[in-house]
Parts: structure tokens; C-alpha cells; sequence
């Protein structure tokens, strides 16, 4: 059995592949347009794209903004596959990344990090100003039937409009995560089940619009095995992040990606983020000092996040991904999935996927 494609309204991936949007500079165009290259949606991150720009410090606003533009156009230039952008609704610059995204005509927008309520506004009031179709689908990210079933209701009453598609990440997730630290080894919010919550919730909603909804599955998907389970399971697809960031064409440092194929089981913690959510990163001497209080003094000049207790943290949490991204892991630290002491060696995007199509062909019901 070959994979099935993923359509998200008139968008087709011929690969029901999803790579996760990972911030401060790990996925850009580079890795989302080689996924994008071989039948994937390959998704740039927005959250502090422009911390690489040279007036980042001074004008962060302009550079974020500017970066995406750039980013978007170089991946276009490298392909004509499906791309997408990620846009977390607690960055302070969300609605600029948004009508940014929109202007470029980039085919998807994910958006988690908050429940992103008013995202269909920019998307009518830019095509209406523009007298055109609209294009680009709208794709939250959600942890919960509940959180889908308010996004459905709210946009439905408020916008006459329905999510293309709703991404499901569960707690195996790398980075920012959308559950209680406590919830984390609950079975009660496994991906599976959150999954098939998600799918019996949607439903409701297919049924009174006739519109499709896909439910994507996220959140320590590791091989083909897992990517054919969640498709039998009902989902249209899968997001994947942790396994992009071991490929060759990933925008990271070499020295970030090694930190992946030598990291252990007993390497990958969850911290407590200066954004006041749980997240699952590598441990190393960075994150033991926090741990232990000890502060990187820091003024903040990038004002990137709204619930950023950036007076109180022991450190800026955009600098310290930044030093990660560019290999300086001693002045930072790499967010990470559950699975990724299971990653030995760094490869091409295109050896990847075709190893994951070659197991979920192979896998048997």
C-alpha cells in the first residue's frame, strides 16, 4: 500500500507528510522546500524568523517581517511543492506574520501556541481588499477535542467559516507544549486518543457544512509503522519535527543536529520555558543552570512573545534558541521530541521520506 494523499481543501500533498514548523530559525526555506520536494508540505517557522536580519536588535518587528517575506520567496524559487508557514498566536507580531503570509500566497498557515480565534479575519478582509479567491488554508494546531470544538464554533458563528484542517499534538511533541506537565504520561491525553477525539468532534461539524476537515496526528511519530496506525486510525496525515532536524537540508547548525544523533533517552527533559508553558528540550549545562537558578543577565529588546515573564526568567529564551540554532549549545539548548535518541545518523530529506514510505508500504493491518 502506497501513501494516500493529503488534501486540505483544494491543496494536495501527494505525501501525507506535514513537517513541523520549528522556530528561531531550524526549519526555513531550505528544509521546507526539500520536503515540499518530495510530496510533503514543508513548513517555515515565524516565531523570531528575523533574528538572523542585522537590525533584528533595533527594529525586530521590521526584520521578522522581512525575513518571512524572504524566506517564503526563496522557498518558492526551490520549488513548486505544497509550503506552509507556522505562526504561534503568542508572538506579539502574529497578525504582521499573518498578513505577511497571505500576501506571499503561501498555501498554508498552522497556527498553535493559543487558540488562534480571529485568524479567519485576516484571511477574509485581505482577499476582499484584494478582490480575489482566497487561496491559502487555515490550519490550527490544538491538544484537545475541546480546544477543536471551540475553534469550530467560534469561527463558524463569528466568520461563517470552518478550519481546513485541524493539526492534533499530543504530548510526545518536541518544543512548546499544549498540556500540563502532570499530563504529560497520562494515557488519558495520549495522541491517540486525543486524536480520535478530534475526529469524532470534527464530524459534527463535516456533517452540518459539508465541508471536510482533516485531522492530522503529531507528536512522536517516528517511522512509517506509526504514520500508517494513525491513517488507519482515521487522521488524514502526520506532522513530524524531531526526525526533520537530523536531515542535511534542515537550517540548523551541524553542531545542533549532531546534538540529536548523540542525544540518549535519559537526554530529553522537560523545562519549564520562560513562556509559561512545559517544554520538551535536551538536557545539558545551560539547562541545569537555570534549573538550579542561575540567571544570564539579559535586557529583552525583542518583545517576541505576549506571556514572556521576561522579568523573572533566568534567561531570553529567543537568544538562547538562537545560540542553540547556529551550533553554540553552551549558550543555549535544542528542543527536542521523545523519540530522539532513536535518530543515529544525518541524512538527506529524500532518504527520509522514501524509508518512511518503504515501511508504511510494508507494514501489514
Amino acid at each position: 500500500m502506497s501513501f494516500p494523499t493529503l488534501k486540505i481543501g483544494d491543496v494536495v500533498a501527494n505525501t501525507p507528510i506535514i513537517q513541523g514548523g520549528m522556530g528561531v530559525g531550524i526549519s526555513l526555506s531550505n528544509l521546507a522546500s526539500a520536503v515540499a520536494n518530495e510530496g510533503g508540505i514543508g513548513v517555515i517557522a515565524g516565531a523570531m524568523i528575523g533574528m538572523g536580519e542585522p537590525d533584528v536588535g533595533k527594529n525586530p518587528m521590521e526584520a521578522n517581517i522581512r525575513a518571512m517575506r524572504k524566506e517564503i520567496r526563496k522557498a518558492k524559487e526551490m520549488t513548486k511543492g505544497v509550503l506552509g508557514v507556522n505562526i504561534m498566536v503568542a508572538l506579539t507580531n502574529f497578525a504582521d506574520l499573518v498578513k505577511t503570509s497571505l500576501d506571499e500566497k503561501i498555501d498554508v498557515i498552522f497556527s498553535g501556541a493559543g487558540l488562534p480565534l480571529d485568524l479567519p479575519a485576516y484571511l477574509k478582509e485581505y482577499y476582499e481588499e484584494n478582490k480575489e479567491k482566497a487561496h491559502t488554508k487555515l490550519v490550527p494546531i490544538v491538544s484537545s477535542a475541546r480546544a477543536a470544538k471551540i475553534l469550530c464554533k467560534k469561527w463558524a458563528s463569528k466568520y461563517d467559516y470552518l478550519p481546513d484542517a485541524f493539526v492534533v499534538e499530543g504530548p510526545k511533541a518536541g518544543g512548546h507544549l499544549g498540556f500540563k506537565a502532570d499530563q504529560l504520561e497520562d494515557p488519558e491525553f495520549a495522541l491517540e486518543k486525543v486524536v480520535s477525539e478530534v475526529i469524532d468532534t470534527v464530524k459534527e461539524f463535516e456533517e452540518k457544512s459539508g465541508k471536510t476537515i482533516p485531522v492530522i496526528a503529531a507528536g512522536g511519530i517516528y517511522t512509517g509503522e506509526d504514520i500508517k496506525k494513525f491513517i488507519d486510525m482515521g487522521a488524514a496525515g502526520v506532522q513530524m519535527g524531531t526526525r526533520f532536524v537530523a536531515t542535511n537540508e534542515c537550517d540548523a547548525d551541524d553542531r545542533f543536529k549532531q546534538a540529536y544523533v548523540e542525544a540518549t533517552e535519559e537526554d530529553v527533559t522537560v523545562i519549564k520555558s520562560p513562556v509559561g508553558l512545559p517544554g520538551r528540550a535536551l538536557k545539558n549545562k545551560f539547562v541545569e543552570d537555570s534549573r538550579e537558578g542561575l540567571k544570564k543577565p539579559f535586557k529583552c529588546v525583542f518583545e517576541c512573545i505576549h506571556n514572556c515573564a521576561h522579568e523573572q526568567s533566568p534567561y531570553c529564551i529567543a537568544a538562547a534558541l538562537l545560540n542553540a540554532k547556529k551550533g553554540n549549545l553552551a549558550r543555549g539548548f535544542a528542543f527536542s521530541g521523545t523519540n530522539v535518541h532513536r535518530i543515529k545518523e544525518i541524512i538527506p530529506v529524500k532518504k527520509l521520506i522514501d524509508s518512511l514510505r518503504n515501511e508504511f508500504s510494508s507494514t501489514k493491518k
